[in-house]
């Protein structure tokens, strides 16, 4: 025997009824959301394939907004008539999982409801994820030679950092790097150092002959003294 009285029942049929009705009405005056038409109507191109296939992008971001928005409705609408039809067979309120009595409160809120709380579908979040990631994670894993020992090449990972270097969207803020003070600090590793291995190999140089040797007083020079990394007293030039 149902826990619902033949009044609160009465109140859920008609608001499922009102739902189902204006969900029908919202659909034919929208034309299913547009995709009763198709694009080559709406561009009034006869083809849609143009010069450049930016050309139609705003179309095809609406007509995959309105597939999603078509496909919700047909799902409210499904679980509208199956809510509908355990009315009929008098099995409304009761859980199909465990059986239990569904809470009034419960059915108030989503009358379209055949589930308890506990037993709700699509409560957990997918782990579905699109099969390109697995192909492309982790970043630069096809071409970056960081974990390889003892290779010092060219890779994936540097490319980007060249290409970074002209500019991204982001800010210190959001930088992976926590001590960013500034925009030319929010890269990967910049303070890598390019060209040499040691600090002081940036600011040492030597003749052709590699007999006469200098030094350089770049910022490279000025950091590794503060840090006193260096002797004063050494040096040559």
């Amino acid at each position: 025997m149902s826990h619902l009285s033949h009044k609160q029942v009465l109140h859920l049929r008609r608001r499922l009824e009102s739902d189902k009705n204006d969900t029908e009405k919202r659909l034919a005056s929208s034309e299913h959301y547009g995709l009763a038409s198709s694009q080559r109507d709406e561009t009034g191109e006869l083809s849609t394939i143009d010069n450049h296939p930016a050309d139609i992008a705003t179309e095809l971001y609406e007509r995959g907004k309105d597939i999603a928005l078509l496909e919700q409705e047909d799902l409210r609408l499904s679980r509208i008539d199956a809510a509908l039809s355990a009315m009929d067979n008098g099995e409304y309120g009761t859980c199909l999982t465990c059986g239990e009595a569904i809470p009034y409160a419960r059915l108030q809120a989503l009358p379209d409801t055949l589930y308890c709380i506990n037993h709700a579908p699509r409560q957990e979040p997918s782990d579905r994820r699109p099969i390109e990631e697995q192909y492309l994670m982790p970043p630069f894993g096809r071409s970056s030679m960081d974990e390889r020992e003892g290779y010092n090449g060219f890779d994936g990972e540097d490319a980007w950092q060249i290409v970074e270097q002209w500019g991204n969207s982001d800010s210190p803020a959001m930088s992976e790097n926590r001590n960013a003070a500034s925009y030319d600090d929010i890269g990967i590793e910049t303070d890598e150092a390019d060209g040499y291995v040691e600090p002081l190999e940036s600011f040492l140089a030597t003749d052709i002959t590699g007999t006469h040797v200098c030094v350089i007083r770049n910022q490279a020079y000025y950091d590794y003294m503060d840090h006193e990394e260096g002797d004063h007293g050494l040096e040559q030039a």
